[in-house]
């Protein structure tokens, strides 16, 4: 019986030559499939080959690390930002580190805050975010992106009210993985179908993360994800309430994709603003039993994902 030698790794950080072989060999075997570290990239694109002329946009990848749930109550711990240069086409050229920091919560953490992370009361005791330093990364940034944007943001925007003036995007719902033969949409589920293992629940290699699924090419040979991500963000979309909507409807509007918010105890869910008409159709049909006038709010990628944008039924709400 042969066994290998460990090999240093080569000039980079990437795997030498033998353990290179090696993985090819037990994947061609059709007995294995064999992940690979997540390496630090400082480009996915050459940034020579673009185009003379291309245009490039800047986007901030973020994450955090919380003491809970709750915005309102919780406090960021951890924060990871990791900027990046991509073209229209979603290229990604220069990536490079914006910002990695901890912070004091002011209270004991919760023991499966330090379970998760790995983060621990002496590691934030007496550690501040550097405003300066994060402020200054988000001032560069055409768009703002983390794999849950719907959790992240309320966190930041709290801390950083500057997050609330820029247009988000999220990794985890603005790319269609269902569609693209991925059941789930979970960082750690997407890192093993797309073939690479990271030690994730710490927010910069979380955000090394989402990138890599976001910047390489998916492997039916289309182009990468971060296109689709970009699209899906420029799109405007509705968020409807159905209000009054009889109870004995509730396993209707739950298949239909709706969620029940207990503090106003309504339905709700959020749509293509070019849908709206035809569910307002359907709503008439199978819920009211006729046409009924709305609540709604239009929303852009200045406002999804943002608390600013309630779950419960808001007073200045638009009807239609």
């Amino acid at each position: 019986m042969s066994t290998l030698t460990p090999q240093p790794a080569a000039p980079g950080g990437t795997p030498g030559p033998e353990l290179e072989a090696l993985r090819l060999r037990l994947e061609e075997s059709g007995y294995f499939r064999v992940l690979r570290r997540l390496l630090r990239r400082d480009a996915y694109v050459d940034p020579r080959s673009a185009p003379v002329g291309a245009r490039l946009f800047t986007a901030l990848y973020v994450d955090t690390e919380t003491t809970g749930l709750e915005p309102g109550a919780d406090k960021v711990i951890e924060l990871g930002m990791l900027a990046f240069d991509y073209d229209l086409a979603g290229n990604v050229y220069g990536v490079r580190d914006a910002f990695e920091g901890l912070e004091d919560p002011g209270r004991p953490l919760p023991q499966e805050v330090v379970d998760i992370t790995g983060i621990t009361d002496a590691d934030v005791r007496g550690r501040r975010f550097d405003d300066a330093a994060v402020a200054g990364a988000l001032a560069a940034a055409d768009l703002v992106i983390a794999h849950n944007a719907a959790f992240d943001r309320p966190f930041l925007e709290r801390r950083f009210p500057a997050f609330a003036a820029k247009p988000w995007a999220c990794s985890q719902r603005d790319v269609p993985w269902r569609d693209l033969g991925y059941p789930s949409s979970s960082l750690e589920y997407l890192a093993f179908r797309r073939g690479f293992f990271f030690d994730g629940h710490r927010a910069i290699v979380d955000c090394r993360a989402g990138l890599e699924l976001l910047a390489v090419p998916l492997p039916d040979g289309g182009p990468p994800p971060l296109l689709e991500l970009r699209r899906s963000a420029l799109k405007r979309t509705v968020r409807l309430w159905a209000e009054g909507a009889p109870i004995a409807k509730k396993d209707l509007l739950k298949a239909r994709g709706y969620r029940f918010n207990g503090a106003s105890r309504v339905w709700w869910r959020e749509l293509p603003v070019e849908d709206h008409d035809a569910e307002l159709a359907w709503l008439a049909a199978e819920v009211y039993g006729r046409a009924t006038t709305l609540p709604y709010r239009e929303l852009g990628a200045a406002e999804r994902y943002s608390a600013r944008v309630p779950e419960s039924l808001p007073a200045d709400a638009a009807r239609r």
